[in-house]
């Protein structure tokens, strides 16, 4: 069976605590694993979550603030030293061509794995090669250049096993079918729309780092599973906008009005040890399921429609 998760490698925003690493976030879906936003310390992160280097197929960054950016250098380190057999993309504002430049080679090491540059210049649609996904980039609003990412499954078809019984559609005439559209059994055309019903896919978006802007609603618009960044409480609203953050109760809006299934809370200000305000808050406006992140948790993505 597929695998898709969400493995929390740190939840702390600028500043982390003795309970929260800084940022880092890995996606496992199916045979890819997404890096998300690899914070100061995500290297030993991972190894406590059972994380491999051979496992990640993909880096985004958001930005290129310290607290979700720092743990590059050792990851791009541990994947040349795994020697990671597959190519991996890096995504990244291209504004801050200078600081991946100064991460990718911020020691002496031994190339022997191929990362692939793939600096994000503007909003929309990203190269992926092979991905079974689609991937884009949304603009958000940050002191500096952010970019969330989204993750786009293409709609598919299932068959109904019932109706292959029924019309008498059984063995290689199965594959037939799914390959042509059609098939010619005992004298009748069965058509795959006669045995087939329409499989949504899954989405995923990561919003990290920004104000309320209109990228954060194109971002979690309809999605399965949205990890987004709630720094502050209502009480400190006017911080959060100073700064270019979201509370828990703006994330939890967004998060109703976009139709989101499962909701994860994450990047917590130092200010608030204790995180069931931060629940409470976003249970007032989100009547879906509301987790709040903490390090080392693996939160899958829910099961299909």
């Amino acid at each position: 069976m597929s695998q898709r998760e969400l493995v929390v490698l740190g939840t702390a925003s600028q500043v982390p605590t003795r309970h929260r690493n800084h940022n880092g976030y890995l996606l496992r879906w199916d045979g890819e694993g997404l890096l998300f936003d690899p914070g100061e310390g995500t290297q030993r992160q991972m190894l406590q979550a059972g994380v491999t280097a051979t496992g990640i197929t993909r880096i985004a960054v958001s930005h290129f603030h310290g607290d979700h950016c720092l743990g590059l250098p050792g990851v791009v380190q541990r994947i040349n030293l795994d020697r990671v057999p597959h190519p991996v993309d890096a995504y990244y504002p291209a504004s801050g061509q200078v600081f991946f430049d100064r991460l990718r080679h911020a020691s002496v090491y031994h190339a022997t794995a191929e990362l692939r540059e793939r600096p994000v210049s503007a909003p929309g649609p990203l190269e992926a090669p092979g991905a079974p996904f689609e991937l884009s980039a949304v603009r958000l609003s940050h002191p500096v250049e952010s970019f969330g990412y989204r993750l786009t499954e293409p709609d598919g078809v299932r068959l109904r096993p019932e109706r292959l019984r029924e019309l008498g559609v059984r063995g290689p005439a199965v594959g037939r079918l799914q390959r042509e559209g059609r098939v010619e059994v005992d004298g009748r055309t069965v058509l795959l729309a006669e045995v087939a019903e329409q499989r949504p896919g899954q989405r995923f978006a990561f919003v990290m780092d920004t104000r309320l802007c209109d990228g954060v609603a194109e971002l979690a618009e309809g999605v399965d599973l949205l990890a987004i960044e709630a720094t502050f409480l209502e009480a400190d609203a006017a911080l959060a906008e100073e700064h270019g953050h979201l509370t828990a109760a703006q994330a939890a809006r967004v998060a109703a009005e976009a139709g989101v299934r499962r909701l994860v809370l994450t990047h917590f200000s130092q200010r608030y040890p204790d995180l069931r305000a931060h629940r409470a808050e976003a249970e007032k406006h989100f009547d879906g399921e509301v987790v709040i992140a903490e390090d080392l948790a693996r939160i899958p993505v829910p099961p299909r429609r």
